[in-house]
């Protein structure tokens, strides 16, 4: 029993793998036409995962375009220390593309080591190959043959990118760990980097041959937004014929959004080069969070915000999205629902 305890306390499954999409393993993509629609989730976090899990579930061939600018605990050691590529948003996401969830090896690159700097296995196995092999793609390439990976997970740009932010109280704050934790809500986020910056190209064309292009969930200015403020990521999205979703967040737990509305989500997106690019916005009704705490504000779209928002031509989808059992997730049953409307109003999939 000592030795379960200490195994309890020294190996810690990461907050992200939440239970309760464990609901969506007996569920088929019935509504689905034989040939199967193709989406990409733009993001990084714990937000895209939810929407990987999510389509993955309904029959949708999925694919992630990834953030690159984390810079937190255990992947700010290894950019920091070992010179490796950010591997912690792209292991959230081959995690969720896994093919069984309960296999030892995925419950295993799930695991962070709390006495050693609180580490992830798989964010130690991606920089080893990293290492290893010379090539953060081919890593990522070998860990979704280990985790039988049902989709690709594609790094938005390779280079090493840094995230710097304005913040509404007027300061600049630097690196993405720091500009999440603001404590004021920020306006304005860019990339820096020492080389060009330049958008990973499978990533690029895996955006233009979908059916459908998702947009979190997520931190709004330090996972979804990266990846479009790097070149050619944007322009891709404006190239593709694919609609774009928008699935905001449903509670402020950070600084980086403080007191924004949904309406202020929707805007920064566009002040980030999404203009005339979102389609569908996917938002938590009025009744969603019952109770919340006093640490969560909830981001709720009343029927009069989402009648402006239409009237901007984007299409609005409310629902009840929240996981009344941990209000910052969203219920997997009743986003897989939303995106069920989405693919309704949507064409055929493509050949």
């Amino acid at each position: 029993m000592k030795r379960d305890r200490q195994a309890e306390e020294a190996f810690v499954h990461d907050p992200s793998a939440t239970a309760a999409f464990a609901v969506l393993k007996d569920l088929s993509g019935s509504i689905l036409p034989k040939r199967r629609f193709k989406a990409v989730v733009i993001g990084g976090g714990t937000g895209a995962p939810v929407s990987i899990r999510t389509l993955l579930s309904m029959g949708v061939k999925t694919s992630a375009v990834v953030a690159m600018a984390d810079d937190g605990g255990s992947t700010g050691i290894l950019r920091t220390e070992a010179g490796a590529t950010a591997p912690g948003d792209i292991r959230k996401c081959l995690t969720a593309m896994a093919s069984d969830s309960d296999d030892p090896f995925t419950e295993a690159f799930k695991i962070r080591f709390t006495f050693a700097e609180n580490h992830t296995l798989g964010n130690l196995v991606l920089s080893a190959l990293e290492a290893t092999t010379g090539s953060f793609p081919e890593a990522i390439a070998i860990c979704e043959k280990m985790l039988g990976a049902r989709g690709h997970v594609y790094p938005s740009t390779l280079g090493r990118v840094i995230l710097e932010a304005d913040t509404a109280d007027g300061r600049t704050v630097f690196g993405q760990a720091v500009a999440s934790h603001s404590r004021s809500p920020l306006s304005r986020v860019r990339l820096s980097s020492e080389e060009p910056i330049a958008a990973y190209e499978p990533a690029v064309h895996a955006i233009e041959r979908a059916d459908l292009i998702v947009l979190g969930p997520g931190s709004l200015f330090t996972s979804i937004i990266p990846n479009l403020l790097v070149p050619g990521i944007v322009e891709a999205i404006s190239r593709s014929s694919a609609p774009v979703a928008f699935v905001c967040s449903l509670a402020d737990v950070q600084g980086e959004t403080r007191g924004m509305s949904v309406t202020d989500h929707v805007r920064a997106l566009e002040e980030h080069g999404m203009t005339g690019l979102v389609d569908f916005l996917i938002a938590n009704a009025p009744s969603a969070i019952d109770e919340r705490g006093e640490a969560v504000r909830p981001v709720l779209l009343s029927s009069a915000e989402a009648a402006r928002i239409e009237a901007r031509g984007i299409q609005v989808i409310m629902r009840d999205l929240a996981d009344h059992n941990a209000v910052t997730w969203h219920d997997p049953l009743r986003l897989r629902e939303a995106f069920e409307e989405v693919l309704g109003r949507c064409r055929s999939p493509r050949m």
